[in-house]
């Protein structure tokens, strides 16, 4: 059947409130358009009836509705071009060792524009194996012993932080060993939300892209130990004349109480706050389950 070029000015039926649709009507002149039906409720005396109005869309809602679309491609296309420049970043490393972080890029720079003459670079990197076990237990005890649990935040520790911060009070800070991994290798130091930002991005790709047992293999092999010292082997060449495979308990809870302020504090002459540290991280590490808890990053490895 054939659609009427015209329509009368007063339909001959009712439309229910609840149809949604495409009439054919250019109000007042009758030329065919399609046009979206909404009911348009309004007030009304008691017992009078409702009303339907045809709303036909303007030429600005059909070109808002064009630059939105604009808007959320471009969005989708940046953010799919990211995910593929992240990935491509920090996939290879997964495998491969970084030659340099930009942490340590950082330090010489600084060592040759202060012309330090007593400055001298130490990193050696080695395997997960050449690692003390005692080493990454006294790390994650020290700095973030939900590592094998949660996905690269700690939303305990994050809580705890904001209280402190709101009622004026210290705290450890609610940074993780993932996101210390992706801030040393990556990042420059500072306290901006915009390193912040891209810290928190970093760390998610990390985290999926990497195991447990990765991240935390490259965490002690980038970690700055003292002042141009870096990696856990250099560090214990350094601090014990030891090889980081042949550290115990002790030693490796002195490495991992210097972690917070390598520069102040050293591990080869601790000062008493870092014994006092030293001590409370042997008692950690018994608390977790000592070497055993190891096995908890087993889950996501490869």
């Amino acid at each position: 059947m054939d659609r009427p070029d015209r329509l009368p000015s007063r339909l001959p039926f009712r439309l229910p409130s609840r149809l949604r649709g495409t009439f054919a009507a250019d109000w007042p002149t009758g030329v065919v358009h399609r046009v979206r039906i909404i009911p348009k409720l309004a007030w009304r005396p008691p017992g009078s009836r409702q009303r339907m109005t045809l709303i036909r869309r303007t030429p600005t809602s059909r070109a808002s509705h064009r630059i939105m679309g604009r808007l959320l491609r471009w969005a989708l296309i940046v953010v799919l071009g990211m995910s593929a420049l992240t990935v491509l970043l920090i996939l290879p490393f997964r495998w491969l060792n970084p030659p340099i972080t930009m942490f340590m890029l950082a330090d010489r720079l600084e060592a040759v524009r202060s012309d330090n003459p007593d400055y001298r670079f130490r990193h050696e990197w080695v395997g997960w194996d050449d690692l003390s076990p005692s080493l990454k237990v006294a790390v994650i005890a020290a700095e973030d012993q939900r590592f094998s649990r949660h996905f690269g935040f700690d939303l305990v520790e994050i809580d705890k932080a904001l209280r402190a911060r709101r009622t004026g009070a210290s705290s450890r800070g609610a940074s993780t060993i993932t996101q210390q991994t992706a801030k040393n290798l990556f990042l420059w130091s500072g306290q901006n939300w915009v390193r912040k930002g891209i810290e928190a991005w970093l760390t998610l790709w990390l985290e999926l892209l990497w195991p447990k047992q990765r991240i935390l293999e490259v965490y002690l092999n980038i970690a700055e130990f003292g002042p141009g010292v870096f990696g856990a082997e250099a560090a214990s060449r350094y601090h014990f004349g030891l090889t980081a495979r042949a550290l115990g308990t002790a030693n490796s809870a002195l490495l991992a109480a210097v972690l917070p302020n390598p520069i102040v504090y050293q591990a080869s002459a601790p000062s008493g706050y870092v014994v006092g540290r030293q001590r409370q991280i042997q008692r950690q590490m018994q608390l977790i389950g000592g070497t055993a808890h190891l096995d908890q990053l087993d889950g996501r490895g490869d």
